[in-house]
């Protein structure tokens, strides 16, 4: 079975109604990224991030997975599916999804403020619980933070999705601008030759050859036009 890799990032969470960050009227307008995405803002002000975080479980709580969700989901029919994201929801695995490396995090998983990445110390939040209480402490004795990748943190699962990467036969981006390192050189580690297909309405900057294929259009347009040159049939509906 042909292996497919999927880039995905903000744009296709956008269509299940969750803010982005960097669009107008995003998360980041509201929010300075130093204030709520840096372990910085962090020590500054713990409450404060407490509670955005438990603001975007509640959207996320809210939202559904996304007719582009759904239909890289049914590709694990004709294909070895991984998807690399750079979102923190849980999208991707309602959809049906089950392979997903999140390089960012997961936003319904806490974790210890002195040891993020020790699994003794990962938790994660089930509706209707989603919401941590400023000043709640992990196993550890530490305060419980989000398991979120903020900026200026070690990425841990870029290895496992350059690898992922170097082995595709066909590598497919959605809704990126690929301006956030390290997860935009992930193209890079893409054999020569394999088809890379970008899904966006705003210009990516990947650079030209025969194999590339850009759709300009939105997220779940661009799966259905995919779904249908990847297997050779129409995209089936979904729910």
């Amino acid at each position: 079975m042909k292996k497919l890799v999927v880039l995905t990032g903000a744009g296709i969470s956008a269509e299940s109604g969750l803010s982005t960050f960097r669009d107008a009227g995003g998360l980041w307008d509201n929010y300075p990224v130093e204030q709520v995405a840096t372990p910085e803002g962090w020590a500054r002000d713990p409450a404060l991030v407490t509670r955005f975080y438990n603001n975007l479980r509640r959207q996320l709580l809210a939202a559904r997975p996304s007719r582009a969700h759904r239909l890289l989901a049914r590709l694990e029919a004709a294909y070895d599916v991984t998807v690399v994201t750079q979102n923190v929801d849980d999208l991707h695995e309602r959809a049906g999804s089950t392979r997903v490396v999140h390089l960012h995090g997961e936003l319904m998983k806490v974790c210890s403020s002195r040891d993020p990445d020790n699994p003794r110390f990962v938790r994660t939040l089930t509706p209707p619980d989603v919401e941590v209480a400023p000043g709640e402490r992990a196993a550890d004795g530490s305060l419980l933070r989000p398991w979120i990748v903020w900026f200026g943190e070690a990425v841990p699962q870029m290895s496992t999705a350059c690898e992922a990467a170097s082995a595709a036969d066909v590598f497919l981006i959605i809704g990126t601008s690929l301006n956030v390192y390290p997860a935009a050189g992930l193209v890079q580690y893409v054999p020569a030759g394999t088809p890379v297909y970008v899904i966006d309405p705003k210009p990516v900057p990947v650079a030209s050859s025969p194999h590339l294929h850009v759709l300009r259009t939105t997220a779940s347009a661009g799966m259905e036009q995919v779904y249908t040159e990847l297997t050779g049939h129409a995209a089936p509906p979904t729910e």
